[in-house]
């Protein structure tokens, strides 16, 4: 195995840190057969790699541990970790929504089914990673696709939504036109892309 230098010229690749990368991105355990050929290393040799990887995690009280599930392998973190982990997870589910996702946010409740194009240019920005984390955080979902040329994802908002906002339904949410009104109204209100 080997990767193109500035040279182009071809230098040795450790395989177990390609593995390790590969299994950090995937989201499914992944087969010896499948990681062999991504590193294009026969089976056993993966395999004893490994289990070598799996070894120095634990002889490292590593925070994380590399485990066979499910015909493959795969990793996970530490289960003497898992307090903490879940406890992350929750406070950055919780974490105040940026000005950014707020706007999106907005034009998602307001204009649902609404695709990642159509939010862009309402907002004049790249929308792309702010949806990312909106759905990260279980605000908003795919919920079809558009029939028009190439299909696009339409997105709208969750039941988690709807009861972070205290509200039984979207038609519970205040019109949008006197808040629009109130926006024109004040000093200053041109709007900034820079979010």
């Amino acid at each position: 195995m080997s990767m193109a230098d500035e040279d182009g010229a071809r230098a040795p690749v450790d395989a177990a840190r390609v593995l390790e990368a590969v299994l950090f991105l995937a989201d499914e355990p992944m087969t010896s057969a499948s990681l062999a050929g991504v590193v294009e290393l026969p089976r056993p040799e993966v395999e004893r790699t490994l289990d070598a990887l799996a070894e120095s995690y634990d002889r490292r009280s590593s925070g994380l541990i590399l485990r066979r599930v499910a015909g493959g392998w795969r990793l996970f973190t530490h289960p003497e970790v898992s307090s903490h982990i879940e406890r992350f997870i929750l406070s950055s589910r919780h974490a105040r929504l940026t000005k950014a996702a707020l706007e999106t946010l907005g034009i998602v409740a307001y204009k649902q089914p609404v695709t990642r194009h159509q939010i862009s240019s309402i907002r004049g920005v790249n929308s792309e990673g702010v949806l990312r984390a909106l759905a990260d955080r279980g605000l908003v979902q795919e919920v079809g696709r558009d029939e028009g040329p190439g299909r696009a994802v339409l997105y709208g908002t969750t039941p988690e939504f709807l009861e972070r906002l205290g509200v039984a339904s979207l038609a519970d949410l205040p019109p949008i036109t006197p808040l629009l009104a109130e926006a024109d109204a004040e000093p200053g209100a041109s709007r900034s892309a820079s979010d």
